[in-house]
Formats: C-alpha cells, structure tokens, sequence
C-alpha cells in the first residue's frame, strides 16, 4: 500500500531541464501510483526516451537502460545461460563449471529487481522486436519476478522498479500487453511548448530571431509529401547553428524562390525530402517567369 508520505515523494513534475506538460506528469504519476509501466508513445524525437531519465533524475532513482533492437528477444532481459563458455572450462578442467550459476548472465530485469533501492527501468523502442516479445514479458512484468531453470532460484523485485517503455508506433503491440500498461501519446508540442523547450537550450535567444525560426520549421513540418518531419531535436540542432552562424531573421526568411531552409541539412534527412523542397522552389520561380 502507498502512504500519503511516499506518494508525494515520488510525484513528477517534470525537471529544469525537461519541459513536460501537465498530461504528461500525470501520466507519469498515475503509472506509479497504479505499479504499471508507463507505456509512451510518440513520433521520434519528442522525447520519450529523455523522459525516462528525467524521471530518474527527478525522483533521485539510478536508471538502467534496456535498448531494444531487432534482434533482441526478451529472454535476455531476464537472464542468459552461456553453454558454450561452459563446455569449453569443462574440456580445459576449469573448477568454474561446478558451480552453473558461473554461467548465468544477468539481464537488465534482473539487475532492476535485484537493484539495493527502487530505481527507473527504462525498456526502449520495443516495437523494434519481433511482435512476440512483449508477450514474452507479460507475467514478469506484472509479478515482478521470474524463475531461472538452471540454478532453480526465483528472483523477485526487492523494491518494484518504475518501468517506462517507449514505442516509435512502427508496428502494433499486443492487446494483452497494452492491458497492463498506462498509456500516453506525447503529442508534438505546439509552439508555445516549443518555445518553452528552446528556453531550456538555448536561452536569451531573441524573440524576433525564434519567432522567424519557428515559423520556418513549423511551415517544413506541414509540408505536403515530406517523408520525414523534422523533430524537436532536430528544431534545437537547427537553432545551435543559427546562432553559431550568427544568422538573423531576414537570412532565415530567404525569397520564394529558395525553398529549402537555410542550414536545411539539419532538418531534412533525406534526399526525396531535399528534391521536394526543390521543386517547390523550381515551381515558385516558373510562376515569377511568366
């Protein structure tokens, strides 16, 4: 049961670096409150990753981090039993392979169930596995513990870890495992956010110098056919060269005839995206020949 006393411990508000909106503390505090993990989803670059790291950083919890590829299967997450390494101590005589937990690999769950204090689990990007492996996880994530078949030992959570999961929304994940989670989407902020955001970055930037910056990329993001939208990451990478360049409004501004943003390579990442702009440019200039 949470006493009142822990409760406001462990409330999100978000941090001095991390602009968070008030949904998103409440999603946060709700998945603790409840002991489920804070499913988050959201386009890249919106910050799903960082919040998990802010949240540890604000509750004063260690973070440990599970990075999820293609490749990885949930087994791993819990632990894995290295039979090659012992067959090979066995034919060279090694003592070691008396013992089989000398073989055991401890995976991120089981460092987070058995951590000395309560500490953020961040499992990341899980729509990058196969569509398995959050099934795979369901009973361990909702008992907080698992059985390791080797040794016969059950690990459980000493002290239940806050688990984030973050989702680029590539493929969709299991009704079961959406069952067990709170869910939020972080929406791209809008431009009173974004300008809170870049406070945080890159302060005493000038109004008129930001104002034109965020109409300019907020006009690429609304691009029809672009194949990439430019994210918040991408805006503050932007912004770092513009003062680095020592640009003002009216070299942001170009003519209509220039199509591509100054310093573009840090917004568009593709070339289909550079040839759109392009083109769009190319018809602007047809148009002013006639």
């Amino acid at each position: 049961m949470i006493t009142e006393e822990c409760t406001v411990a462990q409330r999100f508000s978000g941090t001095q670096s991390y602009v968070a909106t008030d949904d998103l503390t409440v999603a946060v505090n709700a998945a603790v409150t409840l002991e489920r993990p804070l499913l988050v989803k959201g386009e890249p670059g919106t910050g799903k990753t960082e919040l998990a790291r802010q949240v540890a950083d604000a509750m004063g919890m260690p973070i440990i981090e599970w990075h999820v590829k293609s490749t990885t299967r949930a087994q791993q997450g819990l632990y894995e039993y290295d039979a090659v390494s012992r067959l090979r101590d066995s034919q060279l005589g090694d003592d070691r392979v008396n013992d089989v937990a000398n073989y055991i690999r401890r995976g991120k769950l089981w460092e987070a169930f058995t951590a000395p204090e309560r500490v953020v689990l961040l499992i990341d990007e899980i729509d990058k596995a196969d569509i398995e492996f959050p099934n795979d996880l369901l009973q361990e994530l909702d008992r907080m513990e698992f059985f390791v078949y080797e040794t016969g030992e059950t690990v459980r959570a000493e002290n239940r870890p806050i688990v984030i999961i973050t989702s680029n929304n590539e493929k969709e994940l299991p009704d079961a495992f959406l069952r067990r989670c709170f869910f939020h989407y972080i929406q791209f902020p809008d431009e009173e956010v974004m300008r809170q955001i870049v406070e945080v970055h890159h302060s005493g930037i000038k109004d008129r110098l930001l104002a034109t910056a965020l109409a300019a990329f907020y006009e690429v993001r609304e691009t029809p056919g672009l194949k990439k939208k430019p994210s918040t990451s991408e805006l503050l990478d932007w912004l770092k060269l513009i003062l680095a360049e020592d640009l003002t409004p009216e070299d942001l501004r170009g003519s209509a005839t220039d199509a591509l943003p100054k310093l573009h390579g840090a917004l568009l990442k593709n070339e289909q995206d550079v040839q759109l702009f392009e083109r769009i440019a190319f018809m602007a200039r047809a148009k002013q020949g006639r």
